[in-house]
């Protein structure tokens, strides 16, 4: 534990590798999946390649986090002897999970709850925990970690390649006649999150290939001089394809301080379909702090 005895906490759409959430002891509760044959946890009694392949035949319903697991965790995190705790969650946009966390954690008593909205997923919630968990590790102080999370999620960019509307369809997000015509054109869509933290169209491209280029290019936009970064990758059933744009990405952004790569969570999955392709930069101004 750190001597500051802080916390961390998230959920299972920070698609953050199970060896760095041991590594750093942060705290991690599943969203949940409904299907005809049952309820499931997200990673944890479900994996997205299982997902996948109920796909084609059932899509299933998605929930938050249930308020006695967010309950039974922050009393894990008392029992461990830590004190305050950095909820880092789901974007409001997408999900009332942050929201839940955010009242939960007021109301439990023995610990100092501080709960952010990250206004993004996977990649966007990852990074951010995962900075955090360094600061904490270099001996940051509670009012330094609280100024510095809405800085920190402000400067953490994110983009997505879909491999399909279909599924994006069926869930109701676009109108069909989309669909049917991005599916003939082989339109690729690029996606980001609008500061609403809803899931938005930046770009179409017409294949696979110029849509990786599209997302390595708005990366590298984001960039700024003299400004250290991170960087973050995540796949959905294609990690061939996820070596491909990091190494485009990190053919010209050389200088990263820390890469991160992730696979993408059930509930994610079970909105857009396999094969979604993530890639993130996380700036890290020198004023972050102040």
């Amino acid at each position: 534990m750190n001597p500051q005895r802080i916390a961390l906490l998230t959920d299972s759409c920070a698609d953050i590798p199970a060896k760095l959430l041991k590594k750093h002891d942060i705290f991690m509760v599943p969203l949940q999946l409904h299907f005809s044959d049952g309820d499931y946890l997200d990673g944890v009694t479900i994996s997205a390649k299982e997902v996948y392949k109920r796909l084609p035949t059932e899509m299933p319903k998605t929930s938050l986090p249930s308020g006695e697991l967010i309950e039974q965790t922050f009393r894990q995190i008392a029992d461990k002897g830590y004190e305050k705790v950095l909820c880092v969650n789901l974007s409001s946009g997408l999900s009332g999970t942050h929201n839940m966390i955010r009242l939960l954690g007021m109301e439990f008593v023995g610990l100092e709850v501080a709960a952010f909205d990250s206004l993004s997923g996977s990649l966007g919630i990852g990074a951010v925990i995962l900075q955090l968990a360094q600061y904490i590790s270099e001996g940051r102080s509670w009012p330094e970690l609280l100024r510095a999370t809405p800085r920190l999620i402000d400067n953490t960019h994110v983009w997505f390649c879909v491999d399909t509307l279909e599924y994006l369809q069926k869930g109701g997000r676009i109108g069909k006649i989309t669909a049917v015509a991005g599916s003939l054109l082989n339109i690729k869509p690029v996606l980001t999150f609008a500061p609403s933290g809803e899931l938005v169209n930046v770009s179409k491209a017409r294949g696979r290939q110029l849509a990786m280029e599209k997302m390595a290019s708005l990366l590298t936009e984001q960039a700024r001089p003299g400004v250290a970064y991170n960087l973050a990758f995540a796949h959905g059933d294609c990690p061939a394809e996820m070596k491909l744009i990091r190494e485009k990405v990190t053919a010209r952004m050389p200088d990263a301080q820390r890469i991160f790569e992730g696979e993408i969570d059930c509930t994610l999955a079970s909105y857009v379909g396999p094969h979604l392709l993530g890639c993130a930069i996380q700036l890290l101004p020198d004023d972050l702090f102040h």
